[in-house]
């Protein structure tokens, strides 16, 4: 069983997560106090000091926060009753929706690469979606959906084009008229290796 101290520890650290989330989002990084989230976490900043070792390391927990919140549904979705195809669409429908919410633009899009480096993001990102989208490519190939093409250089090249994506829609004025473009087009390029005749079982 767990200790009242852990209990109480995992929601403090849940709290300053939370707290930093809201803060970020609103006000960026550069923006953004430890003494302002500890206040709005209604803890000390020593409390704040105990989970984590300053700033980035803050912030990088609320990336992984945000990107597991995004990845959790799109697993769910691939791992779901659809068939194959559908799936995928309706995986790169809810991303492409995802990445017109404020959080996740400016936390993952705007202020990651910056904060922890464009390495450091790229591999962060590796972990989170590239998976996914190799994930997804196997299940339509192995489906019959999808020629049978190089696995590992054709997910490089769609996850290439969904982080473009993203930071397009991120960057525009107008992101729902982005996203139905980026949609548009990635289903064309999707379609263009779908197999014309599939299997019937």
């Amino acid at each position: 069983m767990r200790s009242r101290r852990e209990d109480y520890s995992e929601s403090t650290r849940t709290a300053l997560v939370n707290s930093a989330t809201d803060l970020f989002t609103k006000r960026g990084y550069a923006g953004t106090s430890l003494d302002e989230v500890a206040k709005r976490a209604r803890v000390t900043k020593g409390a704040l000091y105990h989970h984590f070792s300053g700033k980035q390391a803050l912030f990088e927990a609320v990336f992984d926060e945000v990107e597991t919140q995004v990845r959790a549904p799109l697993e769910a979705i691939r791992r779901g009753p659809l068939p194959p195809w559908e799936r995928a669409l309706t995986a790169l429908r809810m991303f492409i929706d995802q990445c017109q919410e404020p959080t996740y633009q400016r936390i993952v899009i705007h202020e990651a690469p910056v904060v922890m480096g464009w390495e450091r993001w790229r591999e962060a990102e590796d972990h989170f979606s590239f998976g996914l989208v190799r994930g997804c490519l196997e299940d339509l190939v192995e489906a019959g959906e999808v020629d049978e093409v190089p696995i590992e250089t054709t997910a490089r090249l769609l996850f290439g084009a969904l982080s473009s994506a993203a930071m397009m829609i991120a960057a525009s004025s107008e992101p729902k008229a982005v996203g139905a473009e980026v949609e548009l087009v990635l289903v064309t390029l999707l379609s263009s290796i779908r197999k014309a005749e599939r299997p019937r079982g």
